[in-house]
Protein backbone atom coordinates (compact mmCIF):
# COMPACT_ATOMS: atom_id res chain seq x y z
CA UNK A 1 0.00 0.00 0.00
CA UNK A 2 1.25 3.51 -0.83
CA UNK A 3 2.26 5.36 2.37
CA UNK A 4 0.17 8.38 3.34
CA UNK A 5 1.61 11.72 2.14
CA UNK A 6 3.77 13.42 4.76
CA UNK A 7 5.28 16.20 2.62
CA UNK A 8 3.22 19.30 3.41
CA UNK A 9 3.18 22.88 2.15
CA UNK A 10 2.30 25.98 4.14
CA UNK A 11 1.59 29.02 1.94
CA UNK A 12 1.02 32.21 3.89
CA UNK A 13 1.22 36.00 3.81
CA UNK A 14 1.89 38.60 6.48
CA UNK A 15 4.26 38.24 9.38
CA UNK A 16 5.99 34.82 9.58
CA UNK A 17 5.60 34.94 13.37
CA UNK A 18 1.86 34.33 12.92
CA UNK A 19 2.69 30.70 12.11
CA UNK A 20 4.72 30.09 15.25
CA UNK A 21 1.87 29.09 17.61
CA UNK A 22 0.67 26.35 15.23
CA UNK A 23 4.18 25.14 14.41
CA UNK A 24 5.19 25.10 18.07
CA UNK A 25 2.06 23.14 18.98
CA UNK A 26 2.81 20.61 16.25
CA UNK A 27 6.47 20.34 17.28
CA UNK A 28 5.37 19.71 20.87
CA UNK A 29 3.08 16.92 19.65
CA UNK A 30 5.88 15.37 17.58
CA UNK A 31 8.29 15.50 20.52
CA UNK A 32 5.70 13.66 22.61
CA UNK A 33 5.52 11.05 19.82
CA UNK A 34 9.31 10.60 20.10
CA UNK A 35 10.18 12.41 16.88
CA UNK A 36 13.29 14.52 16.55
CA UNK A 37 12.21 18.03 15.51
CA UNK A 38 14.22 20.29 13.20
CA UNK A 39 13.27 23.93 12.65
CA UNK A 40 15.19 26.02 10.07
CA UNK A 41 14.67 29.76 9.84
CA UNK A 42 16.21 33.18 10.49
CA UNK A 43 17.68 34.00 13.94
CA UNK A 44 14.66 36.13 14.99
CA UNK A 45 12.27 33.33 14.02
CA UNK A 46 14.37 30.73 15.86
CA UNK A 47 14.21 32.92 18.97
CA UNK A 48 10.45 33.22 18.55
CA UNK A 49 10.05 29.46 18.11
CA UNK A 50 11.94 28.89 21.37
CA UNK A 51 9.55 31.22 23.16
CA UNK A 52 6.42 29.60 21.75
CA UNK A 53 7.72 26.11 22.51
CA UNK A 54 8.41 27.12 26.09
CA UNK A 55 4.93 28.66 26.35
CA UNK A 56 3.52 25.35 25.07
CA UNK A 57 5.20 23.51 27.93
CA UNK A 58 8.33 22.23 26.18
CA UNK A 59 11.56 22.18 28.19
CA UNK A 60 13.53 23.65 25.31
CA UNK A 61 16.98 23.45 26.89
CA UNK A 62 16.44 19.81 27.88
CA UNK A 63 15.19 18.79 24.43
CA UNK A 64 18.10 20.54 22.72
CA UNK A 65 20.57 18.85 25.10
CA UNK A 66 19.01 15.48 24.22
CA UNK A 67 19.34 16.33 20.49
CA UNK A 68 15.59 15.76 20.21
CA UNK A 69 15.14 19.38 19.17
CA UNK A 70 17.25 21.40 16.73
CA UNK A 71 16.45 25.06 16.13
CA UNK A 72 18.86 26.36 13.52
CA UNK A 73 19.67 29.33 11.32
CA UNK A 74 22.62 27.53 9.77
CA UNK A 75 22.99 28.00 6.02
CA UNK A 76 25.67 25.42 5.42
CA UNK A 77 23.68 24.14 2.46
CA UNK A 78 24.45 27.34 0.54
CA UNK A 79 27.47 27.65 -1.76
CA UNK A 80 28.59 31.26 -2.16
CA UNK A 81 25.12 32.33 -1.13
CA UNK A 82 23.36 30.08 -3.64
CA UNK A 83 21.04 27.20 -2.84
CA UNK A 84 22.69 23.79 -3.26
CA UNK A 85 20.24 20.91 -3.59
CA UNK A 86 22.77 18.19 -2.79
CA UNK A 87 23.91 19.88 0.41
CA UNK A 88 20.33 20.47 1.54
CA UNK A 89 19.43 16.84 0.94
CA UNK A 90 22.51 15.70 2.85
CA UNK A 91 21.45 17.94 5.76
CA UNK A 92 18.07 16.22 5.92
CA UNK A 93 19.51 12.74 5.44
CA UNK A 94 21.98 13.30 8.29
CA UNK A 95 19.24 14.68 10.54
CA UNK A 96 17.03 11.66 9.86
CA UNK A 97 19.90 9.22 10.43
CA UNK A 98 20.76 10.90 13.73
CA UNK A 99 17.12 10.69 14.82
CA UNK A 100 16.89 6.98 14.05
CA UNK A 101 20.28 6.25 15.65
CA UNK A 102 19.17 7.86 18.90
CA UNK A 103 16.04 5.73 18.98
CA UNK A 104 13.52 8.30 17.78
CA UNK A 105 10.40 7.34 15.85
CA UNK A 106 11.58 9.60 13.05
CA UNK A 107 12.24 13.19 12.03
CA UNK A 108 9.80 16.08 11.73
CA UNK A 109 11.31 19.06 9.91
CA UNK A 110 10.09 22.46 8.82
CA UNK A 111 11.81 25.42 7.22
CA UNK A 112 10.92 28.67 5.49
CA UNK A 113 11.89 28.56 1.82
CA UNK A 114 12.79 32.27 1.75
CA UNK A 115 15.48 31.60 4.37
CA UNK A 116 16.58 28.27 2.94
CA UNK A 117 17.02 29.59 -0.61
CA UNK A 118 19.49 32.20 0.62
CA UNK A 119 20.30 35.85 -0.06
CA UNK A 120 20.96 35.22 -3.77
CA UNK A 121 17.30 34.17 -4.15
CA UNK A 122 18.34 31.24 -6.31
CA UNK A 123 15.04 29.72 -7.43
CA UNK A 124 16.45 27.87 -10.42
CA UNK A 125 16.67 24.46 -8.72
CA UNK A 126 13.58 24.65 -6.53
CA UNK A 127 11.58 22.16 -8.58
CA UNK A 128 14.47 19.70 -8.53
CA UNK A 129 14.74 20.08 -4.78
CA UNK A 130 11.04 19.57 -4.11
CA UNK A 131 10.86 16.50 -6.35
CA UNK A 132 13.94 14.96 -4.75
CA UNK A 133 12.49 15.78 -1.37
CA UNK A 134 9.18 14.10 -2.23
CA UNK A 135 11.06 11.00 -3.39
CA UNK A 136 13.00 11.01 -0.12
CA UNK A 137 9.73 11.25 1.83
CA UNK A 138 8.33 8.29 -0.08
CA UNK A 139 11.40 6.17 0.64
CA UNK A 140 11.51 7.06 4.34
CA UNK A 141 8.18 6.76 6.18
CA UNK A 142 9.96 7.97 9.33
CA UNK A 143 10.15 11.48 7.83
CA UNK A 144 7.43 14.13 7.90
CA UNK A 145 7.53 17.88 7.54
CA UNK A 146 6.34 21.22 6.22
CA UNK A 147 7.84 23.55 3.60
CA UNK A 148 6.86 27.16 4.30
CA UNK A 149 6.25 29.52 1.36
CA UNK A 150 5.91 33.22 2.18
CA UNK A 151 3.75 35.00 -0.38
CA UNK A 152 5.19 38.40 0.52
CA UNK A 153 8.79 37.42 -0.26
CA UNK A 154 8.59 34.81 -3.03
CA UNK A 155 7.68 35.31 -6.72
CA UNK A 156 4.29 34.11 -7.91
CA UNK A 157 5.92 31.42 -10.07
CA UNK A 158 7.67 29.97 -7.03
CA UNK A 159 4.44 29.91 -5.03
CA UNK A 160 2.80 28.05 -7.91
CA UNK A 161 5.64 25.54 -7.97
CA UNK A 162 5.32 25.07 -4.23
CA UNK A 163 1.62 24.36 -4.58
CA UNK A 164 2.18 21.88 -7.41
CA UNK A 165 4.85 19.84 -5.64
CA UNK A 166 3.25 19.03 -2.28
CA UNK A 167 0.64 16.28 -1.74
CA UNK A 168 -0.70 17.92 1.42
CA UNK A 169 -1.54 21.50 2.44
CA UNK A 170 -0.92 22.50 6.05
CA UNK A 171 -3.74 24.52 7.59
CA UNK A 172 -3.00 24.30 11.32
CA UNK A 173 -1.63 21.87 13.91
CA UNK A 174 -4.77 19.73 13.72
CA UNK A 175 -5.73 20.05 10.06
CA UNK A 176 -4.08 19.24 6.73
CA UNK A 177 -5.86 18.92 3.40
CA UNK A 178 -5.17 16.82 0.33
CA UNK A 179 -3.81 19.12 -2.36
CA UNK A 180 -6.00 18.88 -5.50
CA UNK A 181 -3.29 20.61 -7.56
CA UNK A 182 -0.44 18.25 -6.71
CA UNK A 183 1.43 16.96 -9.77
CA UNK A 184 3.96 14.14 -9.52
CA UNK A 185 7.35 14.76 -11.11
CA UNK A 186 6.77 12.25 -13.87
CA UNK A 187 3.51 13.99 -14.87
CA UNK A 188 4.73 17.59 -14.65
CA UNK A 189 4.63 19.89 -17.68
CA UNK A 190 5.47 23.59 -18.02
CA UNK A 191 1.79 24.22 -18.76
CA UNK A 192 0.89 23.10 -15.24
CA UNK A 193 2.31 26.32 -13.78
CA UNK A 194 0.07 28.49 -15.97
CA UNK A 195 -3.19 27.19 -14.52
CA UNK A 196 -5.03 30.29 -13.19
CA UNK A 197 -6.70 28.14 -10.53
CA UNK A 198 -3.35 27.99 -8.73
CA UNK A 199 -3.46 31.69 -7.89
CA UNK A 200 -7.02 31.36 -6.62
CA UNK A 201 -6.00 28.47 -4.36
CA UNK A 202 -3.00 30.41 -3.05
CA UNK A 203 -5.28 33.33 -2.25
CA UNK A 204 -7.71 31.05 -0.36
CA UNK A 205 -4.89 29.46 1.62
CA UNK A 206 -3.57 32.86 2.66
CA UNK A 207 -7.03 34.03 3.69
CA UNK A 208 -7.54 30.83 5.70
CA UNK A 209 -4.35 31.54 7.61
Amino acid sequence: MEPAPRHQCLIYEGSPSRNLPALAALARQKLQENYRCLYLNSPPMVAGMKSYLAAAGVDVAREIAKASLALSSDRGHLVEGRFDVDRMMHTLEDALLQALNQGCTGLWATGDMTWELGPQEDFERLLEYEWRLEEFFRKHPELCGICQYHRDTLPREILRQGLLTHPLLFVNETLSRVNPHYVAAESFTDEATTNPELDAMIQRLCQTR
